[in-house]
């Protein structure tokens, strides 16, 4: 395989599949193929039952710095539709998702991180909103997701300016969770997956669903707990001193 041609690369290892974003000699940007491989990657991800949480992140030393700018122009497809589908996708994946972010993280690649359920950079990461440099109507559900992470005034400020921010502006404003020191990403972030890996899927589904204001499957998810079993085997594992075996996983 040529190591240099743009693609999406993965790997499932302890219940954590790592999806990278490769195109190096773009800054990891997004072509087309490679938006409308994420979907179905993430599909055949979420149908393993293997996996628990998924990462994503970029090859090298950058994160993702927006689409392939050639892409724009190619008449085979529709590049922000397929971009917004790609996002959404990653939106709805069943389990927790983390964004692991260095360098640049700008345009598609903040839309991607975005749509994350988590969001850890290393210090000197940028980040930016960048259609208004190019033109592009931002769709709403994009804009929609950023404001609920940012709060208004700074998706404003990113959309319309289009203008990159740093590590602690980006903590500040909500659009990371955390800011790590350089050389320090790749160890808070194995920690933490398998911190995610270990807990219990039924509360991170059920959470995950409310967080995004559901309110009608209350019902639902008290019947899960009901049939599944796990807070007994939680509260035993927490009496008993050891590590709880939750058995209750997310369906294909």
């Amino acid at each position: 395989m040529d190591r240099t041609e743009p693609r999406l690369e993965h790997t499932v290892a302890d219940g954590v599949a790592t999806v990278v974003i490769s195109n190096p000699a773009k800054r990891n940007a997004m072509t087309t193929a490679m938006w409308s491989a994420l979907p179905r990657l993430l599909e055949r991800l979420a149908a393993d039952a293997a996996v628990r949480v998924l990462v994503l992140t970029g090859a090298g030393n950058t994160f993702c710095a927006g689409a392939d700018i050639s892409s724009l122009r190619d008449p085979a497809g529709d590049p922000q539709a397929l971009a917004v589908a790609a996002e959404e996708s990653l939106a709805a994946f069943p389990r927790p998702t983390l964004a692991a972010i260095r360098g640049y993280c700008v345009g598609g690649g903040s839309q991607l991180a975005a749509a994350c359920d988590l969001r850890f950079a290393e210090e000197g990461a940028s980040f930016g909103v960048t259609p208004a440099k190019l033109g592009i109507v931002y769709s709403a559900s994009s804009t929609r997701r950023l404001v609920a992470l940012t709060g208004p005034a700074t998706a404003k400020h990113l959309l319309f300016s289009g203008e990159l921010i740093d590590t602690a502006r980006a903590l500040r404003t909500g659009l990371v969770d955390e800011v790590m020191p350089a050389g320090e990403l790749d160890k808070r972030v194995d920690a933490y997956v398998r911190t995610l890996a270990a807990r219990s899927q039924l509360t991170q589904a059920a959470a995950k669903e409310f967080a995004t204001g559901r309110t009608d499957r209350d019902a639902y998810w008290a019947e899960q707990a009901r049939r599944s079993g796990d807070t007994a085997e939680g509260v035993a594992a927490f009496l008993e001193r050891r590590a709880p075996r939750f058995t209750w996983t997310t369906g294909p």
